[in-house]
């Protein structure tokens, strides 16, 4: 039977998540403290609209539960990060409404010299043991945040993460297409050359180029973009690049491509570093869109455009600069399990 990933508004069952343990990401206790904050807030919200189960460290579902509240189901195992878009399955369902759990093999974002991977290999195949779905392993190294599908057919990908030598350095381009497309059920790929300069060397904890931070799809035929008004931050230029790549492509029933430029915030650095904030990385659930906030101007601007795309949606601002310190947003941290027939 044939499996495809439904896009991400299609109704959810819940959603999962990764509670930040100690580790290089989370550097010191002041740091590990506000990342629990960060993430405890987009859980809170999430819930709102469904379900969320949180899987934490062994003998952090304490703590956990005094920032989630009650009504967030825990279950502890061992994890290195927290990032459950990446280290989590991607669910898939057949047209009878079976639902399996897609395992890619999970390699540190590119073994990474900063990662560690030991646990967080595993997690995909234990999350879908919990919720009691088959397994289908892949053999390509690949990420949710790497992936953005439109649900009929569709599938945007980036060059430097799927190609990169750092984790399929033996496949070719048509190998990738041709396992994505029997994992995810798609039958177009559409590749960006790259991510945003933030998720590269020597930017801190970046996955080499994720596209959900760059370029997502808010319905069949319409894809949101995100671009950098500000001549001065070396985002400027690709993502016009992106945009006019994007303008020129079909999707998979051959609809040219409609898309709507999101505006970066205005902060552009922190701490002198460049920084990739970005309004791309939300997450779609149960009658919400949680998106990402960075007390800055643009952010009601960027509500507005969503609440225009989504209208029957209530969108819901997190402030998200905790978790892109940590090297992702709102949806490297959610992952979802569709809605099936029962």
């Amino acid at each position: 039977m044939a499996f495809r990933m439904p896009a991400e508004w299609a109704p959810h069952e819940r959603t999962w998540m990764a509670w930040p343990g100690p580790n290089v990401t989370f550097s010191n206790e002041e740091e590990l403290a506000a990342s629990r904050e960060a993430w405890a807030g987009v859980a809170r919200a999430v819930r709102c609209y469904e379900p969320v189960t949180v899987v934490c460290g062994p003998g952090q579902s304490a703590g956990a539960r005094e920032l989630l509240g009650p009504d967030i189901e825990l279950v502890e195992r061992e994890l290195d990060d927290a990032w459950m878009r990446d280290i989590g399955p991607t669910f898939v369902t057949d047209e009878n409404g079976q639902l399996a759990a897609v395992d890619w093999v999970f390699n540190g974002w590119g073994a990474q010299d900063w990662a560690t991977w030991e646990h967080d290999a595993k997690i995909a195949g234990m999350v879908a043991d919990l919720v009691g779905v088959p397994t289908l392993s892949s053999a390509l190294v690949n990420e949710g945040g790497g992936i953005h599908v439109d649900g009929e057919g569709t599938v945007l990908l980036t060059e430097t993460v799927q190609l990169g030598p750092e984790r399929n350095p033996e496949w070719t381009r048509e190998q990738v297409e041709a396992e994505i497309h029997a994992k995810l059920g798609t039958t177009k790929a559409i590749w960006l050359p790259r991510g945003l300069t933030s998720d590269y060397p020597p930017h801190g904890f970046g996955t080499l180029g994720h596209v959900d931070i760059v370029a997502a799809f808010a319905a069949p035929g319409v894809v949101l973009a995100h671009t950098q008004p500000d001549p001065s931050h070396p985002d400027h230029e690709p993502c016009k690049e992106i945009v006019a790549l994007l303008r020129s492509q079909t999707d998979a029933k051959g609809r040219p491509l409609k898309v709507i430029e999101v505006p970066a915030p205005t902060k552009v650095q922190v701490d002198g570093d460049w920084v990739d904030y970005s309004y791309i990385n939300h997450y779609l659930c149960n009658g919400g869109v949680v998106l990402c906030a960075f007390d800055d101007p643009r952010d009601e601007e960027a509500a507005e455009i969503f609440r225009g795309l989504f209208p029957d949606r209530t969108v819901t601002l997190v402030d998200a600069r905790e978790i892109f310190a940590g090297g992702g947003g709102i949806h490297c941290i959610t992952q979802q399990q569709p809605a099936v027939r029962s």
